[in-house]
This record gives C-alpha cells, sequence and structure tokens, in this order.
C-alpha cells in the first residue's frame, strides 16, 4: 500500500501541486491588481472561497502520505465525511461566475477572467482531490467508483452547492446550525414538487460535474497510455 501511494505522489502529484500553486496564484495576483486598480476590494471574498476550496485537496493530499490513517479504518472513514462535507467548496466557485453582471467597477474582459481563473482552479482542485480520494478506496477496498458512486459523489457535491449559494449555509453550519439546515433539507425532501427548479438545477449540475470528471480522467489515461 506504501508503495503505491508515494509512487504516485512522486510521479505525478508533486509535480501537479507546484503548477496549483502558480496557478492559484495567477489569481490571486489578478484580485490584487483589481484592487490596485480600482481603489475597492471587490471579489477579495474568492481568495476565502479558494481557501475553502483548497480544505478537501489538502484533506486527500494529507491521507495519500499518511499510510497509518489509510490503515485505521474509523480514521479513514472520519476522515473522508470531512473530506464530503468540504468538497463542495471546491466546485461552488463557479457559481461565482453569476457576480459578472452586477459589477462594473473593471473591463468585463478582466473580471471574466478573474472570475474563470478561480472557478478553473476551484474545479481543478475539486476533480483532483476526487480523484485522490477514489485511489486511496481502491487501494484500501480494491474497487474503482462506479459510475453510479461517482454521481452520487457529484449529485451531494450540486445539493452542496445549492445549499452554499442559495440558502447561504457554509459547511461548518453542519456544527453551528444544524437544526436549521436540517429542516431546509428536510423541507425539500419533503415537498420534492415544491422545489422543481432547485431539484433541476442540483441534477444538471452533477450531471455536468460528473462529464467533467470523467472526461479529465479520460484524457489523462489517454496521454498516459499513448506516452508509454
Amino acid at each position: 500500500m506504501q508503495n503505491l501511494i508515494y509512487k504516485q505522489d512522486n510521479t505525478t502529484i508533486f509535480s501537479l501541486n507546484q503548477w496549483l500553486v502558480i496557478s492559484c496564484s495567477f489569481s490571486f495576483l489578478l484580485v490584487a491588481g483589481r484592487v490596485v486598480a480600482t481603489g475597492t476590494l471587490t471579489y477579495v471574498f474568492l481568495l476565502w472561497n479558494l481557501f475553502l476550496a483548497l480544505v478537501p485537496y489538502g484533506i486527500t493530499n494529507w491521507l495519500s502520505v499518511n499510510i497509518r490513517v489509510i490503515e485505521n479504518k474509523r480514521l479513514l472513514t472520519l476522515s473522508l465525511l470531512v473530506w464530503l462535507l468540504f468538497i463542495p467548496n471546491s466546485f461552488y466557485i463557479l457559481t461565482d461566475i453569476f457576480h459578472l453582471r452586477n459589477i462594473r467597477s473593471a473591463p468585463k474582459w478582466f473580471d471574466l477572467l478573474l472570475l474563470l481563473s478561480f472557478a478553473w482552479n476551484g474545479l481543478i482542485l475539486g476533480v483532483v482531490s476526487i480523484r485522490r480520494a477514489e485511489v486511496i478506496l481502491e487501494t484500501v477496498f480494491g474497487q474503482r467508483f462506479s459510475l453510479f458512486i461517482l454521481f452520487v459523489v457529484m449529485w451531494l457535491n450540486a445539493f452542496g452547492i445549492y445549499i452554499g449559494r442559495f440558502l447561504r449555509y457554509n459547511s461548518w453550519d453542519v456544527v453551528t446550525q444544524p437544526f436549521s439546515l436540517f429542516a431546509d433539507m428536510a423541507q425539500m425532501g419533503l415537498y420534492p414538487f415544491a422545489y422543481t427548479s432547485e431539484w433541476s438545477m442540483i441534477t444538471c449540475y452533477a450531471l455536468f460535474m460528473t462529464l467533467l470528471y470523467i472526461t479529465i480522467q479520460k484524457l489523462s489515461e489517454n496521454f498516459y497510455q499513448s506516452n508509454k
């Protein structure tokens, strides 16, 4: 188990980490440049959103290099539950593009690039984190994600995006506001036909993220096979 996980980290993950640092730094510089040019703090909140997207990435990165945690089924389960709680933050940044239509203190092309940069980083952090979780589970249980399990994970991500964007809950509200959070969730579950628009949004986002993940995975496998 140790050789398997470390082999993957040493041959691919370290290089990927460097590029992610560069990509996230580019997003940071775009925000800093906008603050200097406009004298406003518009879009500074994206830095916090990106930090939240880094949390699940950090969890799976930590798991990948801590074999004792992986071998402890209870600790692994707890770690993955925390990861599942935070992973929607990686994809949530995609919805920050909504803000483009409301803010005009900088050129549209610049704001579009800025928002796309953060959305791209969030999506990549999410995809890589889910792939790492898949590799860990494959290592422990000897079975990859089925398409059904992958869609369930993405559906939970999409549900988390809806809760965050429209109900304005955060990941830690599971602890700080559990009753109101679960009351709103139960309301949607008990009266689904009253929330057809919301369920449609969640399902469409889940399908999109599933297709995105599979496409990136297949591209990676294709390039790997062609370089053999």
